[in-house]
């Protein structure tokens, strides 16, 4: 029941991504993961909707399903921080307004974001069996890749 208010709140854009995700998951592979695992206690209808997930595409683990779930829930978070309209005038918009400095927390979130992915690229690097920690790319046209980037084709079904 919760899910259901939670999709039925959802925005139009936010079906959008979801639904490049689904289609996603019917096309293509993962992306690459970071050497660190992160380990989560999902309340029990999550975990049942995500077994219902990874029953209904068997191309996909429960692992590679939570991994492109929270980098969909991630973006759409970092598009709903606020903008925030400091002091300082930045740029200026095509009709001449000021565009002024955002003081919110999205600069903050971005700053964090580079720092922590640096450490974790880094962290990646010095595991070379791994590789480069990135966010799962939501495509609907690219082809799923094998161990060492070469790409492979599925069968049509």
């Amino acid at each position: 029941m919760r899910a259901r208010r939670c999709v039925a709140s959802a925005t139009e854009s936010n079906s959008v991504s979801f639904k490049e995700l689904l289609e996603s998951w019917r096309e293509s592979a993962s992306a690459p993961r970071t050497a660190r695992r992160l380990a989560v206690h999902l309340p029990l209808d999550e975990a049942a909707q995500l077994a219902a997930l990874a029953e209904m595409f068997p191309g996909r683990t429960a692992e590679q399903l939570i991994t492109e779930l929270m980098s969909v829930a991630l973006r759409q978070v970092a598009a709903a921080m606020p903008y925030v309209a400091g002091k300082r005038v930045i740029s200026s918009d095509e009709q001449g307004d000021p565009i002024y400095e955002d003081v919110g927390p999205t600069p903050r979130f971005m700053e964090l974001t580079r720092r922590f992915r640096a450490q974790l690229q880094g962290a990646a690097g010095g595991a070379r069996g791994e590789r480069a920690a990135t966010a799962p790319k939501v495509s609907r046209r690219s082809a799923p890749q094998r161990p060492g980037g070469k790409t492979r084709r599925r069968a049509a079904r």
